[in-house]
């Protein structure tokens, strides 16, 4: 199975990663962010991926580093279970819409950082989680994981409609890009010969 621990130590955070990219779903989050747990528990579910994250950091001041942090530790988790890439699909993408919400995410296992975000939340706090820090997770998490992440959130009234089908099209999104294609079979899905 494809598979990883990472933890991660600073003066601010203190984060461990459990990831399973062959996994059913299951997950378990103790982040002291519950919004952002129930975030991460849908990328988890429509991602197919088992995920345990436990991380401390310093609330007291804001949530900030923790959510970068907890982006970034992903993000290595990511890039060593995912191994050389050898015969995956490469590209995932995904429409999820949820009542009068809808986004859309693209990703490229490119072995390339970059990330678009493109994200009009129509209020700054959803359960007292600051949205402008979903930007950071995605950015911690693509600078780690090597992934080129375009993320659109298409239409939205409810700032929690649009939060939750972005991060169920990223999940989603992911377990495309990491599907085993025959075709592709002993192969490396790039003209370089890596990734």
């Amino acid at each position: 199975m494809r598979s990883a621990k990472v933890t991660r130590n600073t003066l601010e955070t203190q984060i461990s990663v459990d990831l399973n990219l062959d996994g059913t779903g299951k997950a378990g989050f103790e982040t002291g962010l519950p919004f952002l747990d129930h975030m991460l528990d849908q990328v988890a579910r429509h991602g197919l991926l088992d995920m345990n994250i436990v991380a401390k950091g310093d609330l007291h001041i804001d949530a900030h580093h923790t959510v970068e942090d907890l982006g970034i530790t992903l993000g290595q988790a990511f890039t060593q279970a995912v191994g050389d890439k050898q015969g995956l699909s490469r590209y995932g993408h995904a429409y999820v819409p949820l009542d009068e919400a809808l986004s859309r995410v693209v990703l490229d296992l490119s072995g390339r950082p970059g990330l678009v975000f493109n994200c009009e939340f129509v209020r700054a706090s959803i359960g007292g989680f600051d949205v402008d820090l979903f930007h950071e997770f995605f950015q911690g998490f693509v600078n780690h994981a090597l992934v080129t992440l375009h993320i659109d959130n298409l239409a939205g009234s409810n700032a929690h409609h649009q939060a939750e089908t972005i991060f169920k099209a990223f999940g989603r999104a992911l377990r495309m890009a990491l599907m085993v294609d025959p075709g592709m079979a002993g192969m490396m899905p790039s003209t370089k010969g890596v990734l």
